[in-house]
């Protein structure tokens, strides 16, 4: 009985899995849409002025991808633990939280580098799917 209700629950585990998963690739895809969209537009408009708030558009959604691959893995790991899987988990965190950070950082970085050149008259105008 109990070993029918726990594969039960490691089969719904691993569905919300490839769920998270599948999301994750989404918000990636849908990502690098918004940075074709914007580039095609910046290559029509906006031929002086700078990919930064591009990028800072496209690291939005990586991190976000990020933080949702890293919660599948939690998701897979926590059902069936073994040793090896622990592991590979250990480093996959270690380097996607490693990848977020340096993501977070160049993202704080280049949007305290603009605020300065958008507060200029003339300082350029907003891309979309760039947050104010």
């Amino acid at each position: 009985m109990f070993e029918q209700v726990e594969g039960q629950v490691r089969n719904y585990v691993e569905w919300l899995r490839l769920l998270v998963e599948s999301l994750g690739a989404l918000i990636i895809a849908t990502g690098v849409l918004v940075v074709i969209v914007a580039l095609i537009r910046h290559l029509l408009v906006h031929r002086s002025s700078s990919f930064i708030p591009i990028r800072l558009a496209f690291a939005r959604y990586l991190t976000l991808a990020l933080e949702l691959q890293l919660a599948a893995d939690i998701l897979s790991t926590s059902v069936a633990p073994t040793w090896e899987r622990i592991g590979k988990l250990a480093a996959i965190a270690v380097i996607r939280t490693a990848l977020n950070y340096f993501l977070s950082k160049e993202l704080k970085d280049e949007r305290a580098s603009e605020e300065p050149a958008l507060k200029k008259p003339g300082g350029g105008g907003s891309v979309p799917g760039a947050k104010d």
